[in-house]
């Protein structure tokens, strides 16, 4: 069984495959870096804690005589408009703690 040599190669080509090899080693570690920089921003997405709070029972006291009017989402703010004795007022309040956020009141001119 005869088996087939390669003949050495020439100054030129070893200095060509020298080339080579150093190109393919840069590609490959940009694209190692470049998968490395990927899995972290989905890592990141994924495992930063969004939604993780804590849910808790709140207890909103109205004025007396108050009725919800409507009540809708806004963003990240619950916002629920009052008729409290003929003027209606505005409640908006943080979506993911439940704390107030603000109150809007609207009176008649005299």
């Amino acid at each position: 069984m005869t088996e087939a040599v390669a003949p050495e190669p020439t100054p030129e080509q070893a200095a060509l495959f020298a080339r080579v090899r150093r190109l393919m080693l840069i590609a490959g570690l940009t694209t190692a870096l470049a998968m490395a920089a990927v899995v972290t921003a989905i890592g990141y997405r994924l495992f930063r804690g969004v939604g993780s709070t804590v849910a808790s029972d709140v207890t909103a006291v109205l004025p007396k005589g108050a009725r919800i009017v409507a009540t809708t989402v806004a963003g990240d703010r619950l916002v629920v408009t009052l008729d409290v004795g003929g003027t209606t007022e505005i409640l908006t309040y943080d979506a993911h703690t439940l704390k107030p956020a603000g109150r809007l009141n609207f009176v008649s001119e005299p």
